[in-house]
């Protein structure tokens, strides 16, 4: 299994409608193909997993594929947030 991403853990809506975001997880990939989705660990290694992140950046293909696979990958834009839930505020 091989890190592939990140993604946040779907938590539902709020009583006003709005999504909520949930932790913080890893997407793995198999030698056979397989996606899965794992949660981070507290004794797991933060720069492994921004380093995951900084990677799943430079594949745009996997992406799509994720997303056809109802996987929403977090881009550069989630940066901040992934932050937050590693190190917490800032």
């Amino acid at each position: 299994m091989k890190p592939i991403g990140l993604t946040f853990k779907h938590e539902g809506e709020d009583k006003y409608g709005k999504l909520r975001q949930g932790e913080l997880m890893l997407i793995h990939e198999c030698v056979c193909g397989k996606i899965s989705i794992n949660r981070i660990a507290g004794d797991d290694n933060s720069e492994a997993i921004l380093k995951a992140f900084e990677e799943s950046q430079k594949h745009p293909k996997k992406w799509d594929q994720l997303k056809r696979k109802g996987i929403e990958i977090l881009l550069s834009g989630k940066r901040e947030k992934i932050f937050i839930q590693l190190f917490g505020e800032v």
